[in-house]
């Protein structure tokens, strides 16, 4: 049966993250993840000059545009 344990090597030692596996010894897998200091930051998406200014809010759900009576997917 495969468990997972999380832990950080750190100079030839192991850190556990969480619980530590119950066993003296063991046979491991190990998938080295980047640190969060190795990935770039996400880029903000920013909208296109060409849309700026140019919406309109026509209503809100406390009083929409048109009368509930109209939608249709109230029938």
């Amino acid at each position: 049966m495969l468990h997972s344990y999380e832990a950080i090597y750190d100079h030839g030692q192991l850190r556990w993250l969480g619980d530590k596996p119950p066993v003296d010894a063991a046979r491991v897998i190990v998938t080295l993840l980047p640190s969060p200091s190795d990935t770039p930051p996400k880029a903000r998406h920013t909208p296109s000059p060409v849309i700026s200014r140019k919406g309109k809010i026509t209503g809100d759900i406390i009083s929409p545009v048109i009368p509930a009576s109209d939608w249709n997917a109230l029938l």
